[in-house]
């Protein structure tokens, strides 16, 4: 049991915008039993021992009611644990205070619709090439800094690194669905985004200026609280 958990409470792990090859992605924590922790200090204590960038408490499975946390503060949006919890709860909708999200299973891919002022507010620096981008060093705390530059612009692939500027341990987020909201938003098109060590995120704008948000999802392991 982790010093701040439940009795009983189990934690699946996922790995959320895997590569082709099934490697990499964001890891993920799921507490399917949010009820078991129904205070935001108690959740934001197991998510802070977690260590994951995101960890989502589901607060009733059939409505998708979710919660998410980092390790240092309660969000109302966010775009991995959203994905990450459409695959494993297998619903269609994801009631969040900003709105419900709506998702889809295709193939290999779980998808989810959000609008992009949902995003919490990122700073979008644009690289002349993916080398430079691949190059940089973790900067000191301070601003989010959303990292990219174009591998190919006419096929709208992107080479993209995350660095949360938060000083809570992540210094770098490995797969960033908000971030790639906004990206999208601000370039007006369909967007296949490498980022990290070798994590994949597909992006498209769709109706009433909203945008999917497509991943690979796996379970990596189960947690005892």
């Amino acid at each position: 049991m982790t010093e701040n958990g439940a009795p009983g409470v189990l934690i699946d792990v996922l790995r959320v915008f895997c590569g082709p090859d099934g490697r990499h992605g964001n890891a993920l924590g799921v507490v399917r039993e949010g009820s078991a922790l129904p205070d935001e200090a108690a959740r934001q204590a197991l998510a802070k021992e977690l260590g994951f960038s995101e960890t989502v408490f589901v607060d009733d499975p059939e409505r998708g009611a979710v919660d998410i946390y980092t390790p240092g503060l309660r969000l109302p949006f966010a775009g991995h644990p959203l994905v990450g919890a459409a695959w494993l709860l297998d619903i269609d909708v994801l009631e969040l205070a900003v709105g419900d999200v709506f998702a889809r299973q295709d193939g290999e891919f779980t998808w989810v619709t959000a609008r992009p002022e949902w995003a919490p507010p990122r700073t979008l620096r644009q690289y002349a090439s993916a080398a430079e981008v691949e190059a940089l060093d973790v900067p000191e705390p301070g601003e989010w800094v959303y990292a990219w530059g174009w591998e190919d612009e006419a096929a709208g692939r992107v080479r993209a690194r995350a660095f949360p500027g938060r000083g809570d341990g992540i210094d770098e987020d490995e797969a960033t669905g908000a971030a790639a909201l906004l990206l999208t938003a601000q370039l007006g098109r369909a967007l296949n985004i490498t980022q990290g060590k070798g994590s994949q995120l597909l992006t498209a704008p769709g109706p009433d200026d909203t945008i999917e948000l497509g991943g690979r999802v796996r379970l990596e392991r189960i947690l005892p609280s």
